[in-house]
């Protein structure tokens, strides 16, 4: 019985030193342990070299090949390129008049947690880095060029901040005809949203008719300058960037850069509902239309690391002389649950929490019920472990009264190994009679401990993947529950109360045992200086309330503490 406990023992404690080690080098934003070198990425040189199009050829089961590129017409003049910024209260976006694309979203209300001063920015085009969310058309039959995301587009006059008392602000953009078809787009930011309305109207001043398909597209290299990816624990999900496609028939559905390089990319290609995305660590932008249309979706790799998702909608004829317009809305910001599953079925599955959603959901909703009644996440999750706490009373009391009991013989115990330990035989027949006789589990208190690790994993999940705590302050020092303590308060007294929690449990016989159990706690505790502070609240409350439940466990056994 004593080889098992050992063995096992050092299982779990290696087991759990290999985690904690990948856990904290993901967190600091290094590889994996587990995970293959990633491919460079190398930023385009220029516009050309983002991809093409998205052309019918290039997606499945459309129509014959078009070209791929649309040039403006020779006889129209040489627009100049701009760069033109809206600022609301919210966000402050830049279009490019070079296809009239969005190539950066700066979120007004949230830092940046890896440069002091500055906010987040989630779509960006720099030397370094590209992300950015384009839209344009491709025609459906052979032969018929029209305006897309490298056509040069003019700004139209309008104000460029969202001024007070005003609910939305409007940016409209007309291209150069090309074969006389012109694409007029109309961007609409609202107050407070983060959802951006984008119109698109054809205007056919061409003699035939035409017609024209519409595509949204979110084009993106795998780096991450901002990368956050949550600490891995005990198994926990690790923050997921890449694309994601949803529709009736799929449902959430990931699309991997390392699939996509791969070629073993698998999703629904077509439906009439659904939305593409981009998700990583606590923000995603979307592409979305609610509406009951056909589409096609499409993700791939479109240059050397680089990599495009989008849905391909067809508009039908526009005759000449005619015009036909198309709405879509087009999300950038944090993956607010609430947020996200107002805006569209599904959209709130880009909050990632992995393989523990199941239980993570409804933790999540019982935690923002809990911070509606407080008002503070901080005060929230204490709220929400005195709960889990409660819920789970009696199976701890169980594992509690076994650890006591085995306190209590932990004498007679000792006194056995030292009258036997020449005979481990028959030293281990007599301390499972001890066991039978005083109806002691050895393992009893583990089983318990170990049923309730899916629901403590998937609350460190939902801690770890809101971006709602991202900037919450609790109290005092504490001015972000998302970033780690900037004085080591609460890693210390959680160190304080897991060695405290150590003491009150049995002293294995075995010495080494025995010297495992002190050492263990040390090692968790280290890993948690540097882990966000919402995620030490949490462990350190748990940790608080396990103490006072042993504590009267034992009271009321007899057993001295």
């Amino acid at each position: 019985m004593n080889d098992l406990r050992r063995t096992l023992l050092w299982s779990v404690f290696a087991v759990s030193l290999l985690m904690l080690w990948d856990g904290w080098l993901r967190h600091t934003g290094q590889p994996s342990l587990f995970a293959p070198a990633p491919a460079v990425a190398t930023a385009p040189a220029s516009a050309a070299s983002q991809g093409s199009v998205p052309t019918a050829a290039a997606l499945p089961g459309t129509a014959p090949t078009v070209a791929a590129a649309a040039s403006a017409e020779a006889s129209a003049p040489a627009v100049p390129r701009e760069l033109v910024t809206i600022t609301t209260d919210v966000v402050k976006a830049t279009v490019d008049t070079e296809g009239g694309s969005l190539v950066k979203v700066e979120l007004l209300k949230h830092s940046d947690q890896h440069e002091s001063g500055r906010n987040m920015v989630v779509l960006d085009k720099t030397a370094t880095h590209t992300y950015v969310a384009e839209t344009g058309l491709v025609g459906q039959r052979a032969g018929e060029t029209l305006p897309n995301h490298t056509t040069p587009f003019t700004v139209q006059p309008g104000n460029r901040t969202l001024a007070d008392g005003a609910d939305a602000l409007t940016l409209t953009l007309a291209s150069q005809p090309v074969n006389g078809v012109k694409l007029v787009k109309t961007y609409t930011f609202k107050r407070g949203d983060y959802a951006i309305g984008v119109k698109q109207e054809v205007v056919n001043a061409s003699a035939v008719a035409v017609h024209p398909q519409v595509y949204l597209q979110l084009t993106r290299d795998r780096s991450d300058p901002a990368a956050a990816a949550g600490p891995a624990f005990l198994g926990g999900p690790v923050a997921y960037t890449g694309m994601a496609v949803y529709n009736e028939k799929g449902k959430y559905q990931k699309l991997s850069f390392d699939d996509l390089d791969s070629g073993k990319a698998a999703f629904e290609k077509t439906d009439k509902s659904g939305w593409v995305a981009m998700v990583q660590h606590h923000f995603a932008s979307a592409w979305l239309n609610n509406e009951p249309v056909e589409r096609e979706f499409f993700g791939k790799k479109i240059g050397t690391g680089l990599y495009a998702t989008g849905m391909l909608f067809s508009l039908g004829e526009v005759a000449a002389g005619q015009s036909k317009a198309f709405e879509s809305t087009l999300f950038v910001g944090p993956q607010e649950e609430n947020r996200l599953k107002a805006l569209a079925e599904g959209l709130e599955y880009t909050k990632d929490y992995g393989w523990t959603h199941i239980m993570a959901a409804p933790l999540f909703w019982l935690l923002d019920k809990l911070h509606g009644i407080l008002g503070n996440w901080g005060w929230a999750i204490v709220a929400l472990v005195v709960l889990l706490k409660a819920a789970f009373y009696w199976l701890n009391a169980s594992a509690y009264r076994s650890m006591a009991k085995m306190k209590a013989l932990n004498p007679r115990i000792q006194q056995l190994r030292e009258n036997l330990k020449d005979k481990p035989q028959e030293m281990q027949q007599q301390m499972l009679k001890i066991y039978r006789e005083e109806k002691v589990n050895p393992i009893g208190g583990c089983l318990p401990i170990l049923i309730q690790i899916p629901v403590f994993i998937a609350l460190y999940s939902v801690l770890s993947s809101s971006v709602e705590i991202r900037n919450a302050p609790w109290i005092g020092w504490i001015t972000d529950l998302s970033v780690k303590d900037p004085y080591f308060v609460l890693p210390l007294l959680m160190t304080a109360s897991t060695l405290l929690q150590t003491w009150l449990n049995p002293t294995p016989p075995d010495p080494v045992q025995a010297k495992m159990m002190w050492i263990m706690p040390l090692v968790f505790s280290v890993m948690f200086f540097f882990f966000p502070a919402g995620l030490v609240l949490y462990w350190l409350t748990n940790n608080i309330l396990s103490i006072a439940q042993q504590w009267m466990i034992n009271k009321q056994l007899g057993v001295q503490n």
